[in-house]
């Protein structure tokens, strides 16, 4: 079997965990400190916090711009449900807009047509590692006061032209951005998030929050030699990171321009198997992004069936996944006062029933691709699929 995701890990991250069981301090402290510090230093951010998930840094990044009962944030349904979920923890409600017909993130040209008295910020996401169009949507947010966030879960590694230069997704080009260590991402904690931010009050508020609004973190109550009261000033949550986790993804950091490095010559050897599959559509790279590929999501041609080729793939031993969900979709969403649609969602829509994810990861051989590629082909030619469902 292909898997369609696969996070590659070694005796480095062993010794590394190792080496922090052994010295007595698991839970959040001087691991997660230097791992925020080289994270911080990879994507050219003053600050990062490290936290349990990215779920909990997109609930601490809208908490930070305010987000409360009845603010909307204009995002996508085009998402991963914890995008609005984080936003309905805080009260908020989500306004979705549609993505473009050509990719898979948010259409920036929809986004002021969604925008009311009541927005209260911009939540983008760079949908499956590919940037999303920053420099448009952070200058709307700047011609209305609006903060932006960055949904930037698939895009460690990933990086944006900006200003001439190449720059890293999570460098500051918005006010946050929050990013994801799932084992389906390009590196990982086994679970893990961290945030970025050239606000240091916003930092201040994050390193508040994670560890129950305690105002004295661990790591300075264990090294003073005075004893030391901590107050809770404000309410906080449970959303720390551990030192084991941090450990591993110090060595994942080290590994990372390779793991980029080979998955974009594996979405390069795709697209060129691929390409000449009739109404089979590639993805697109802008001129001004460089994807990580976290994932490679093909549409298909509009004469078979989603489900029907994905089990055929996987009766032949390709695991793959369905493309993007639609939030708004899904039954969670289904009452009225869960969210708003700001534009119509046909792109979206059709992005959700029309894609397939195919496997990709760093250790993946370039014969274990062209045999994706072959069963593909071997599939889409199938008589048994070639009606829609």
């Amino acid at each position: 079997m292909i898997p369609v995701a696969k996070p590659i890990l070694d005796e480095r991250e062993v010794e590394a965990v190792r080496r922090v069981i052994l010295s007595g301090w698991v839970t959040q402290g001087p691991e997660v400190a230097a791992f925020e510090r080289e994270f911080a230093e990879l994507v050219g951010a003053p600050h990062a916090c490290a936290l349990s998930n990215c779920t909990t840094a997109l609930h601490l990044a809208l908490r930070a711009v305010d987000i409360g009962p009845g603010d909307e944030v204009i995002t996508v349904s085009h998402s991963f449900i914890a995008t609005a979920n984080a936003i309905r923890y805080c009260g908020g409600v989500p306004v979705f807009v549609d993505i473009e017909a050509d990719g898979f993130n948010i259409d920036p040209d929809l986004i002021e047509g969604a925008i009311t008295r009541r927005t209260k910020a911009i939540l983008c996401v760079h949908q499956l590692g590919m940037p999303c169009d920053l420099r448009q949507i952070v200058e709307i947010g700047k011609r209305y006061s609006i903060p932006v966030i960055e949904d930037a879960a698939c895009a460690t590694g990933s990086e944006i032209l900006w200003n001439g230069q190449w720059e890293k997704i999570g460098k500051p080009h918005g006010d946050i951005a929050c990013f994801s260590f799932h084992p389906r991402k390009v590196v990982t904690t086994g679970d893990g998030g961290m945030l970025t931010t050239a606000n240091p009050e916003y930092d201040r508020k994050f390193k508040l929050w994670r560890q129950h609004g305690m105002s004295v973190p661990d790591t300075v109550r264990h090294g003073s030699s005075q004893v030391i009261y901590e107050s809770y000033p404000e309410i906080g949550y449970n959303y720390r990171m551990t030192d084991m986790q941090a450990a591993v993804g110090r060595e994942q950091l080290k590994r990372l321009p390779e793991i980029v490095a080979r998955r974009r010559q594996l979405a390069d050897l795709y697209t060129k198997h691929l390409r000449d599959i009739p109404g089979l559509e590639t993805p697109l790279e802008p001129s001004w992004g460089r994807s990580n590929w976290q994932s490679y999501c093909v549409r298909l041609p509009h004469w078979v069936g989603q489900r029907s080729v994905m089990q055929a793939l996987l009766d032949r031993g390709v695991s793959t996944r369905r493309g993007v969900m639609n939030i708004h979709l899904e039954d969670a969403y289904a009452a009225p006062d869960t969210h708003r649609s700001g534009t119509s969602l046909q792109q979206s829509v059709a992005a959700q029933n029309g894609t397939v994810i195919l496997p990709l990861y760093a250790q993946m051989t370039d014969a274990e691709l062209l045999a994706v590629v072959d069963t593909l082909r071997e599939c889409l030619d199938a008589s048994n699929i070639r009606a829609a469902e």
